[in-house]
């Protein structure tokens, strides 16, 4: 298992508990991760995952990832398989998402109506800390428009959505730069749907 990254930057304690009060409230929060800066949103208010299409312009046939705070909250979202209990052991926390069977506990506009979710537990102690005090599962899209690239960031957070989110938590610079790479294990297969921060390398021999 990956150990979670230390954060470039502390935002202070006031600037943490604000982000998580807007989370477990309904809010939308731009806050870093390993990977990118993305957008959080508590998996108890669909309004507020609705707010996240509208923020990015995203089409709401497009699945939203999750973010977990381990493997206890990781089942509670999906139905695990021997291979995907491998994978999140080697990789996880850190930059891998797997697509999994989803559970009943995952709204459908999270998942644009699929029975399947995207779920990774991120390597980052504050992305961490955050998920575990709101006491959900959080969103996990990139804190973009669509269409454009992901940011590392959070000056570029704003640069691209202005006020349109609740918060932006300047976490400093992401320490990975590159999105979580994607493996979907709901294929008779397991595909990899997208090369980023877990090279194909590395991934391969645990399926091949």
């Amino acid at each position: 298992m990956s150990s979670p990254k230390t954060d470039t930057l502390q935002p202070s304690p006031g600037e943490v508990a604000r982000a998580i009060e807007i989370l477990k409230n309904g809010g939308v929060v731009a806050m870093p991760t390993d990977t990118v800066y993305c957008l959080a949103a508590s998996l108890e208010y669909p309004e507020a995952i609705g707010r996240i299409f509208d923020i990015k312009g995203r089409a709401t046939t497009k699945a939203l990832p999750v973010l977990v705070a381990d493997a206890i909250q990781m089942r509670q979202v999906a139905e695990m398989n021997p291979l995907a209990e491998i994978l999140t052991r080697r990789f996880m926390p850190g930059g891998l998402t797997l697509i999994l069977p989803r559970k009943s506990v995952v709204p459908d506009i999270v998942t644009g109506g699929k029975t399947s979710v995207a779920v990774r537990i991120p390597g980052h102690t504050l992305a961490l800390y955050i998920i575990k005090a709101v006491g959900a599962p959080l969103t996990g899209t990139s804190a973009n428009l669509s269409g454009l690239g992901s940011v590392c960031e959070a000056s570029d957070v704003r640069a691209q959505l202005g006020d349109r989110v609740d918060m932006v938590l300047d976490g400093g610079r992401c320490p990975g730069g590159l999105e979580s790479s994607i493996v979907d294990l709901t294929t008779s297969k397991p595909t990899i749907v997208r090369q980023g921060a877990i090279p194909k390398a590395e991934l391969e021999p645990y399926y091949s």
